[in-house]
């Protein structure tokens, strides 16, 4: 399938894990591909794979928080690439703490990157997607639909993705661009293979967050980016789709 064709994909968090994937993915669909990350090594075997799958591809280090940064990113997405139709804000960090022992900056970091990093690329975005009539996919997570220990940081920019989400598709129906969000779990991605619970934590609650068919690989996840991004899923919006082999059933 080539489903976009002549179409501008910018994804951030796309050096490893799903935005890699994702990134194959459309690129395999004959995207051409704004690629972010503040990883500059992965980023550029990233974007190395999608050349070599026949994708144009343009890279940036982006760090999502950083508001300059993100507009500038954008900005050059249009510049270099002529339009932009799809954004997929993938960029995010997972931590476990215990509440009581989390820091302020801590938590101030993940909200910045998981929640203000999605807010910005999806602001300065907007005005494009409006010309194409485009269309945002946001990964939110799990964390964000159910009671996770030892996430409350993520838990919170998660939950806040999916009302961000939600509040952009109604807000923005009527003029043509859709967002949705994709809540993922049991996804083995760096951040997730760096998993570890706090000092003193009850297993039984890690049982809790357990798939009932197993870990499954990132590309799961890009293949519904794909379906949501593209005009199969022109009926689909405010939607938080979870896939998590079952764990929330």
């Amino acid at each position: 399938m080539k489903r976009f064709e002549n179409r501008a994909a910018l994804i951030t968090g796309a050096a490893s894990g799903i935005g890699r994937a994702t990134a194959l993915r459309l690129a395999d669909e004959g995207a051409a591909l704004f690629l972010c990350d503040v990883q500059a090594a992965p980023l550029d075997a990233t974007a190395k794979e999608a050349r070599e799958r026949g994708a144009n591809v343009e890279t940036a280090l982006v760090d999502v928080a950083d508001e300059a940064q993100v507009r500038a990113a954008v900005a050059a997405a249009v510049e270099r690439l002529g339009r932009l139709d799809v954004v997929c804000n993938v960029a995010g960090i997972l931590r476990f703490d215990h509440t009581h022992a989390l820091s302020f900056a801590d938590w101030s970091r993940v909200l910045a990157i998981n929640l203000t990093g999605t807010f910005l690329v999806s602001r300065e975005a907007i005005p494009h997607l409006l010309a194409s009539r485009g269309n945002i996919v946001n990964i939110a997570s799990t964390a964000g639909m159910t009671g996770h220990p030892w996430a409350a940081a993520y838990a919170a920019s998660k939950g806040g993705v999916i009302a961000f989400t939600r509040a952009l598709a109604v807000e923005y129906a009527e003029q043509g661009v859709r967002a949705n969000a994709i809540c993922p779990g049991s996804i083995e991605t760096p951040i997730t293979k760096a998993f570890s619970v706090p000092p003193g934590a009850n297993p039984k609650l890690v049982r809790r967050m357990m798939p009932l068919t197993g870990f499954a690989g990132p590309e799961k996840i890009a293949n519904l980016v794909a379906l949501l991004a593209s005009d199969e899923g022109s009926h689909i919006t405010g939607e938080e789709i979870r896939v998590d082999g079952g764990a929330l059933s």
